[in-house]
């Protein structure tokens, strides 16, 4: 399976999500393919670190 890129579209989705505790899976469920290891480089300001969170979540984004 090749693994997916993160785009600058997906960094604020991302960076909310993680925000709200929602896990890793759901993020990587919702963008599929998407590796834990880029969530945590996007978490930890390795990739976009200019990018700010989304002031909220897509719609159609898994709920708790």
């Amino acid at each position: 399976m090749h693994d997916r890129k993160v785009t600058p579209d997906m960094v604020p989705v991302i960076k909310l999500a993680r925000i709200k505790k929602i896990p890793y899976s759901w993020i990587s469920g919702y963008y599929a393919g998407l590796n834990f290891g880029r969530i945590a480089d996007v978490m930890k300001g390795r990739m976009f670190s200019d990018i700010p969170a989304a002031k909220q979540l897509p719609p159609d984004f898994p709920a708790t």
